[in-house]
């Protein structure tokens, strides 16, 4: 299935690199920080006429679509097509395609693409997490001698003082931080060990369900930011990590935070 869902990514990423005069092809969904592009909904045509046919019976889980179908039964496609649109909308170049195929709300195969760096993350259960076809594993450095990448729940803004806490108190127990503007790419960074920790306290699932997988399967934990499993049909909060850093949200979440 891997083989046929990557060339349709990667064609996807394609209309992602075509994009010129990007704001005048922009508008909000009803706040300044929650932009869709035409090239948003390019994308999401584009990957909703190509996925579904791979797998007859399947229903279309798309960010931008404005009735979806229920992902948590039969197989579905949980699609962001333009993962990071305030990044691509800047020019800042670090956005991502992200598909994930779900089978009764358990996320079996994986993909996030980014055009830009041409850096394609997939995933199958059972069989291991990839970057552009080489085996990788999450970083397992503690945290004290690594960094964590952290989200600003930006449609969610009553999330901004436990965001704020957290970021301190992981601030004080690492070297650094950072916050790039693309969930799935950040969950994509921790698959491959280039940061210990991701947190953010509400995503949607097509921002998280692809690289979810890419996490686990790179030898990771990834929860809910209540330490439960994630779930395919709501907005969460979500943390990943390696194991040896699982134990710091529980120490976290019993000190208050």
């Amino acid at each position: 299935m891997l083989d046929q869902i990557i060339p349709i990514v990667r064609q996807a990423g394609g209309i992602v690199l075509s994009a010129r005069d990007i704001a005048a092809h922009t508008h909000d969904k009803g706040s300044p920080s929650d932009l869709v592009t035409e090239y948003d909904l390019a994308v999401e045509r584009f990957l909703k006429e190509k996925l579904p046919p791979l797998v007859p019976g399947s229903v279309f889980f798309g960010e931008e679509e404005a009735e979806r179908d229920d992902p948590s039964r039969g197989w579905a496609f949980i699609v962001d097509p333009i993962d990071g649109t305030t990044n691509f909308v800047r020019g800042l170049r670090q956005s991502a395609v992200s598909v994930a195929l779900a089978k009764d709300g358990a996320v079996e195969y994986g993909v996030v693409y980014d055009p830009y760096k041409n850096e394609l993350f997939s995933a199958r259960r059972g069989g291991g997490a990839f970057l552009n076809g080489q085996p990788i594993r999450v970083s397992e450095r503690p945290l004290a001698e690594g960094i964590f990448i952290m989200g600003t729940a930006i449609y969610n803004r009553e999330y901004l003082e436990p965001t704020l806490r957290m970021t301190a108190a992981l601030f004080r127990r690492s070297c650094d931080f950072r916050r790039l503007g693309a969930a799935a790419l950040d969950l994509c960074n921790i698959a491959c060990g280039r940061a210990e920790v991701f947190f953010e306290y509400s995503l949607c699932p097509w921002d998280y369900a692809a690289a979810s997988l890419l996490v686990t399967e790179a030898g990771g934990e990834i929860c809910t930011m209540e330490e439960k499993p994630l779930p395919v049909t709501e907005r969460c909060g979500i943390w990943a990590s390696g194991k040896t850093n699982r134990g710091i949200l529980t120490e976290l979440r019993r000190a208050g935070l």
